[in-house]
């Protein structure tokens, strides 16, 4: 069961929840909240960010300190949906994917073509969608600013602006946060 903040019962049925925003919005807090109060028994947090520099270091310790024991954490950059553990895959089990950007980054990096990546992110949709499994991915809107000065800028803006649109598409809810206030859009 998933609850929203004030107790008020979002539904009992395992679903596909996208939330997304701006750059410290909020996402991360409210989809932990949210994945909080699931009965779920298993539950997977997927990691994809790369601790690269301090910075990233110090942003992924916090994270870890915000989750509870209750949560086993997949640390995968790019190998995903194959790395899931199967016991993940089944009924009863939720999964929390933080975050879909820097996994498109990850697999951009790596020298996959758009084709590919999409072909990757529709693969990973369908696991959110397994019958019986529950999940929630954080993403960013990126294409509500200024226009990005590098040719990799703008790529990345366009392939994610289409791997959201997908992921909402195939998303039961959406949420929009602003100022850390969530919108409910789906």
């Amino acid at each position: 069961m998933f609850l929203r903040r004030g107790g008020t019962e979002l539904t009992s049925s395992p679903r596909f929840i996208l939330v997304t925003g701006g750059a410290r919005a909020g996402k991360s807090r409210f989809a932990l909240s949210l994945a909080e109060h699931t009965s779920c028994s298993r539950r997977l947090f997927i990691a994809t960010a790369v601790a690269c520099d301090p910075e990233m270091k110090a942003k992924i310790a916090k994270h870890r300190r915000d989750r509870n024991s209750r949560w086993k954490t997949l640390e995968e950059p790019a190998d995903l949906p194959s790395r899931i553990p199967k016991r993940f895959l089944s009924k009863g089990s939720f999964l929390l994917m933080d975050c879909l950007p820097t996994f498109v980054t990850n697999l951009m990096l790596a020298g996959s073509s758009d084709r590919q990546i999409l072909l990757r992110v529709r693969k990973l949709l369908r696991v959110f969608r397994k019958p019986g499994v529950s999940a929630l991915a954080v993403t960013n809107e990126v294409g509500l600013g200024l226009v990005p000065e590098h040719p990799m800028g703008r790529r990345f803006r366009d392939l994610l602006g289409t791997v959201n649109q997908e992921a909402a598409r195939s998303a039961d809810e959406v949420y929009l946060l602003v100022a850390g206030l969530p919108v409910k859009v789906k």
